[in-house]
């Protein structure tokens, strides 16, 4: 019986109108609006919650799991100082030897001080920094839908006609800002990132992969990289 009763209006609500007070501050009309429009808005905000609460813990277990992969190769990307110092007391007991030994010291290499990292750590990092942004980027977005729910679901003072024009101001907002799409492109972002930490632990794990299809300069995989990160942002934006 209580159930009938929240869904028919006319037990919860008996009290009718006055003639041409139908559209009254306190007509039945808006009562009957107001919890319709809360049982709606209740499961809406309900189930974006919960997709936005899963996305925020896979963001954040990926965003560290990968910062720990990041840290560890990023250093790739710069000269081993200790690699180069060793170098350096090699040569000079080779040129010790040689001046004890009274040999010529011109036909000993000398080290070589310039630094050009490997195509396959430009990609790997290029590919890695992508996905953490990526990650980051949906972790951010994901906060900020959390904090526009909670504002929308709001308790709202006033009469019951003004509540029913302040809610549906607040859901015109969401229409046209176009929140539903943002949240429903979060997981589409968070697979992209995935896929590309995938892909760049597959170029990791065989040194011996050729880019013959990528002839172009050093820098042109982390450029490239960053470009298609800030594209897909942009296009969800």
């Amino acid at each position: 019986p209580s159930d009938v009763a929240n869904y028919d209006y006319k037990l919860k609500y008996p009290l009718e109108d006055e003639r041409y007070h139908e559209l009254g501050e306190e007509a039945r009309v808006w009562w009957v609006c107001h919890d319709e429009a809360t049982a709606f808005d209740n499961d809406m905000v309900e189930e974006l919650s919960d997709s936005l609460d899963i996305l925020l813990v896979f963001a954040g277990l990926f965003s560290a799991v990968l910062s720990t992969f990041v840290a560890q190769t990023s250093q790739s990307l710069s000269q081993d100082y200790t690699q180069l110092s060793a170098s350096y007391l090699s040569e000079l007991t080779i040129l010790v030897r040689a001046n004890m030994n009274r040999t010529a010291i011109s036909n000993i290499p000398l080290t070589s001080t310039t630094f050009s990292p490997a195509l396959t750590d430009l990609w790997v990092n290029g590919l890695w920094f992508t996905s953490l942004t990526i990650a980051l980027s949906v972790a951010l977005f994901a906060v900020l839908a959390k904090q526009w729910l909670r504002q929308y679901t709001s308790i709202i003072t006033g009469g019951t006609r003004e509540r029913a024009l302040i809610r549906q101001f607040h859901f015109d907002g969401l229409k046209k800002w176009h929140v539903h799409s943002l949240i429903g492109m979060l997981p589409i972002l968070l697979h992209l990132g995935l896929i590309l930490f995938l892909v760049g632990l597959v170029i990791s794990r065989q040194p011996s992969f050729h880019f013959s299809m990528f002839s172009a300069p050093t820098g042109q995989p982390l450029q490239t990289c960053s470009t298609m990160s800030i594209s897909c942002l942009a296009d969800c934006v």
